[in-house]
């Protein structure tokens, strides 16, 4: 018996989409200036319609203080033709320690890394938190018949 081998794409609706999110906590960040696109990776968290993480003073946070526009990008690879993937597109958003979002965002990154922004903090050069806005958002899913 012969099964079609060919791969299968698909959209991913809001909670396909929602749950890849969740499950993974390393993403990348594409913004652009002056005709120039730059992707960073990073590592985040999902929250409630919110991209969530730190990372660390420089040129991406002088950039995104004055174009807040990116994209953010996941992707769950298990072969060639068998992927998910959901981008989403929103504002990015740098938070004080006297915003109203900091205190979410440090709970949902002591998750992942209960030393950030202690004495003991690995990275102790990762000093911003930030979240983005998920204000639109789109996945795809391929699949081969093989898993």
């Amino acid at each position: 018996m012969q099964t079609d081998a060919r791969p299968r794409f698909r959209a991913l609706d809001v909670n396909e989409m929602r749950a890849i999110l969740a499950r993974n906590h390393v993403g990348r960040i594409a913004y652009s200036f002056h005709d120039r696109v730059n992707i960073v990776p990073v590592r985040y968290l999902y929250s409630a319609g919110w991209i969530y993480g730190r990372t660390s003073p420089g040129e991406k946070i002088e950039v995104l203080a004055h174009h807040k526009w990116v994209a953010f990008e996941v992707d769950e690879v298990d072969g060639p033709y068998d992927w998910r993937s959901v981008v989403v597109y929103g504002g990015f958003y740098v938070l004080e320690p006297d915003d109203d979002a900091w205190p979410h965002a440090l709970e949902l990154i002591h998750t992942v890394a209960p030393e950030a922004l202690a004495e003991d903090d690995p990275a102790p050069f990762r000093t911003v938190l930030f979240r983005i806005a998920i204000q639109e958002s789109t996945g795809r899913e391929a699949t081969s018949g093989a898993r």
